[in-house]
């Protein structure tokens, strides 16, 4: 998600997504089959699928839109798991990104061309020869609604070029209405039970794909680190409990993601329901003969993702892929094999304050907190009010603390609890830096050009961060994708001064703080982070 994503009418912000739309445009192309043996053999690579041709870009060597599946899920697969890859002689171009997926405007990626066909990936690699490099797969957040791997943002071009000894890839996975739908309560529904969570089917098919095929890139198919932010955190949080899922990676980077952000079934149908009101649709069968330009201006009028906040399309406790309770499974130890370095930013809300505008947000959150208030005991109640008294300033600042607190801080504190608990390795941060912009502070995805090393990329951040910081903390990723220790020495560290990043533990809690002129971890002073008694309760709220 993007600050210049909003749907405000300013001549700034049209023009801020015309900039987007005239860097993502040029990009966009169709790779074609190679059949004329015309091509350089040096940046072709084998695989199961085909042989892909990949650019070279100074030294480094891209790998752009290469299907992870046989078929694209389009015309009868619409609705449908993805389906496997089967052995291709053919080679390819892999000159351009695929298709965004299909959703609703606003995301940079949906200036990109979007469409059902859209399960494609994306690898970047240096050009020297070295086998089993550590592998590190992005996926994009976005509320499970939008995004995609064209967003220039998450070009690894530059990662590589600080860290050559590391394959990075993006991969693509279905949103919104055709990712997280819910149909099998209809009528001709009962061959759709995996339409609500296809997404991280998705996902997971991706996850295979490079399984098998990294090591042709010069990745460790034994090394792979999931790393997501938001709704793609949240998938990193996800994937772990899926069943089959552990051969496939053995670390996890999860930027304010959580395993509550799911939804019942009766809150899937509901969505569902409306959506088949609003086209006329009684069956499956109606739907299918939908457009998918159709869909998405229907969901548009109905929800409108930067119109207003809500839960629709987050993946769905089924009982079936996802288990009925995410949090108990992470306490029974579902994840206690895969390391996990994970966290949160100071101010998560601040930056859907800034996308929405003060009067929508605080229709919203006061509406959601007297809907969360109905739910509570007398004594939970006064504590969420206690909270809520205690913060001052303008109309929003309680409510975007608070909600801070229930949609991303606690749950991130939870999941380090939850996982310790268990036997499993939690290395915890929290992410303090401030941007340039008085209502976005540290706010939800400021951290991204931090972390992707894109400083020019500054609608989140309003100003140039402090080099070596920024160096500091991308290394502290890269160090963990390699050993499961983000701590670094003096040797490593950029400041020449070493950073030792101690494991969550039940006792201390302990977390390191990512602020800009001191990384350390929390001082005594500070290991309250999350307002334990009045807000991590919630918790068990929140799903969603």
């Amino acid at each position: 998600m993007r600050s210049d994503n909003h749907l405000c009418n300013s001549k700034k912000e049209n023009k801020a997504m015309n900039e987007v739309e005239e860097k993502l445009m040029p990009q966009y192309g169709e790779n074609q089959p190679i059949t004329d043996g015309n091509y350089d053999k040096s940046l072709a690579v084998k695989c199961v699928n085909g042989t892909f041709v990949g650019q070279k870009k100074e030294n480094v060597i891209s790998y752009k839109g290469i299907p992870f599946v046989g078929q694209q899920p389009v015309g009868d697969l619409r609705w449908k798991a993805p389906v496997d890859v089967t052995p291709d002689s053919g080679i390819y171009e892999a000159c351009y990104y695929g298709k965004s997926p299909v959703q609703a405007p606003g995301d940079p990626a949906s200036l990109y061309p979007m469409g059902e066909d859209c399960l494609y990936l994306n690898i970047w690699r240096s050009d020297d020869a070295t086998p089993k490099k550590p592998v590190i797969v992005w996926i994009y957040g976005g509320g499970f609604e939008v995004g995609g791997t064209t967003d220039p943002q998450y070009d690894c071009h530059n990662l590589v070029t600080e860290n050559p000894d590391i394959v990075f890839v993006t991969i693509t996975y279905r949103v919104s209405f055709f990712g997280f739908f819910h149909l099998s309560h209809l009528s001709d529904g009962k061959d759709y039970q995996d339409a609500p969570n296809l997404g991280l089917m998705d996902q997971m098919m991706a996850l295979k794909w490079i399984h098998e095929n990294i090591a042709a890139f010069g990745g460790d198919p034994g090394n792979v680190t999931i790393w997501g932010e938001s709704a793609g955190g949240a998938s990193t949080t996800f994937l772990p409990l899926i069943k089959g899922s552990h051969q496939y990676f053995k670390r996890v980077i999860t930027q304010s993601g959580a395993p509550g952000q799911t939804r019942s079934p009766e809150q899937a149908i509901t969505c569902t329901d409306k959506v088949m009101e609003a086209l006329g649709c009684k069956t499956v069968a109606d739907l299918k003969k939908v457009s998918a330009e159709k869909l998405a201006e229907v969901w548009t009028d109905l929800y409108g993702f930067y119109q207003k906040l809500g839960i629709r399309t987050f993946p769905e406790r089924d009982g079936r892929y996802l288990p009925l309770n995410t949090w108990e499974a992470y306490a029974n130890g579902a994840a206690k094999d895969i390391e996990f370095l994970q966290g949160c930013n100071k101010d998560e809300m601040n930056t859907f304050l800034g996308v929405i505008g003060e009067d929508v947000w605080n229709a919203w959150a006061e509406g959601r907190l007297a809907e969360k208030l109905t739910q509570l005991t007398d004594k939970e109640k006064e504590l969420v009010e206690s909270y809520c008294r205690d913060i001052e300033g303008p109309r929003y600042e309680a409510t975007v603390r608070l909600f801070s607190q229930i949609m991303f801080i606690a749950p991130q504190i939870r999941l380090s609890e939850e996982q310790t608990k268990a036997g499993g390795k939690s290395y915890t941060y929290y992410y303090s830096v401030e941007s340039a912009l008085p209502m976005i502070k540290s706010g939800h995805a400021s951290e991204l050009s931090v972390v992707f090393n894109h400083p020019e990329l500054n609608d989140f951040t309003g100003r140039a961060y402090d080099e070596t910081f920024c160096k500091t903390m991308r290394r502290m990723w890269v160090q963990f994708a390699k050993t499961g220790n983000p701590s670094l020495t003096a040797e490593q560290s950029p400041d020449g001064k070493a950073k030792e990043w101690p494991l969550y533990d039940l006792e201390n809690k302990q977390v390191m703080v990512l602020d800009e002129h001191d990384i350390h971890p929390a001082k005594e002073s500070e290991v309250k982070i999350v307002d334990w008694e009045r807000s991590y309760f919630l918790t068990n709220y929140y799903m969603p």
